[in-house]
This record gives structure tokens, C-alpha cells and sequence, in this order.
């Protein structure tokens, strides 16, 4: 992976607030963000490292950088505790005019499986997931998995465009010793952040 620069947040902040001119957003101007796993499902873990503390860091930052950006924010959960997936979704659905994106990081039995991925379910978040993964290999530098179709039950359920990203494998050494970095949590968010700005300037909604 590459190191990435220290001022990417407030180089994304002062770009969206160039994009808004200072004024609501147009289209969609919710983004509900899902920090996958929580309480007792601790998704993956290794090295007493575990993908539910990790995820909901990153989607702190996430939406500090997109609440600064000027949109409006949704968590799934706040705190370590468990949601089931069909609540996750639910809570989506309540909001009108938004977007969703799941947060993930992976695992495999294979520990030198490593790289990013961004999965989409419905023609509404194809878009959406390239953009996303698009900004997250140029900047992180990791191994580009690729943008995939699934159908996870958050993506399945939740009526918004919707993606789900993984982050990079917990159980691979170096993959997990970057995401215990404070810095590479925030570059990850901000790659986001960077995604969704654009899907929403190319938005038909």
C-alpha cells in the first residue's frame, strides 16, 4: 500500500464545499452509513484485532468528513452493539432522497488474500461502487479486487443505491497492521467521502 498523504480530509472538505457553492445539495443529501457487524458478531478477527471496532471507526470518520461536506447522516449503529441485518436495512428505508454504504473489512483462510473490493446489488449502485472503489485504489494503493454484484442482505433489502466496501483483510499481517493506523482509517473514509461526492454530481435523482 502507499502511504497516504496526511491532508487529504481537509483537501476533500474544502473541494465538496466548492462543489455545493454554499448552498443545500441538490438530489440526494442523506447518506446512511452502515458500520458493519457489532456487539457479539465481531466479524473477522485475528491478532486480537476485530473488523466491528474497525468498522465503526471508519464510519465515525466517514461521517464526520461528509457532515463537514454539508450532507446529512445516518448511523445504522453508534456503538459497539448488535443489529440484525434486516434493522439495518429498515432504518435505511425511513429516510427519503439517500444513499447507503456498508462498512467491511475482509477475511479469508488464505492470509496472503489481501485488496479492496466494492460490492453492489441493484443497477442504482453500480455507479455508486465504481466511484467508490475507483478512489479508494488510487489513493490507498492496495490490490484492486474489483467491483462485484452480491446479494447481502443490506444491499437486498435496503431501497437506496446501496454498496457495500471491504476495506481490506484483517487477516492478512500487513493489511491489518495498516488499518490499526489512525491515518490509513481516515484516508479509507475520505476515499469514500471522495465517491460519494461524485456519485452525487453525476446523479439523475
Amino acid at each position: 500500500m502507499h502511504s497516504p498523504l496526511p491532508n487529504t480530509r481537509s483537501i476533500l472538505v474544502a473541494a465538496a464545499l466548492f462543489l455545493a457553492g454554499g448552498t443545500a445539495f441538490a438530489g440526494f443529501n442523506t447518506v446512511i452509513i452502515d458500520p458493519g457487524h457489532g456487539g457479539r458478531d465481531f466479524g473477522a478477527a485475528d491478532s486480537y484485532v476485530y473488523e466491528k471496532h474497525i468498522n465503526l471507526d471508519v464510519s465515525r470518520r466517514l461521517e464526520r468528513t461528509l457532515q463537514e461536506a454539508g450532507f446529512k447522516t445516518v448511523m445504522t449503529r453508534t456503538k459497539d452493539e448488535f443489529i440484525a441485518l434486516s434493522e439495518r436495512s429498515s432504518r435505511a428505508n425511513r429516510y427519503r432522497n439517500a444513499i447507503f454504504v456498508s462498512i467491511h473489512f475482509n477475511s479469508s483462510w488464505k492470509t496472503s488474500a489481501l485488496g479492496i473490493e466494492t460490492y453492489y446489488r441493484s443497477s442504482s449502485g453500480e455507479k455508486f461502487a465504481n466511484l467508490v472503489q475507483r478512489e479508494l485504489i488510487k489513493t490507498v494503493g492496495a490490490v484492486d479486487r474489483g467491483v462485484k454484484t452480491a446479494n447481502f442482505s443490506v444491499l437486498r433489502q435496503t431501497k437506496h443505491p446501496s454498496i457495500l466496501v471491504e476495506g481490506g483483510f484483517v487477516s492478512n499481517k500487513d493489511e491489518r497492521s495498516a488499518m490499526l493506523d489512525p491515518l490509513y482509517r481516515q484516508v479509507v473514509a475520505d476515499c469514500i467521502a471522495r465517491g460519494i461526492l461524485q456519485f452525487r454530481r453525476q446523479s439523475p435523482f
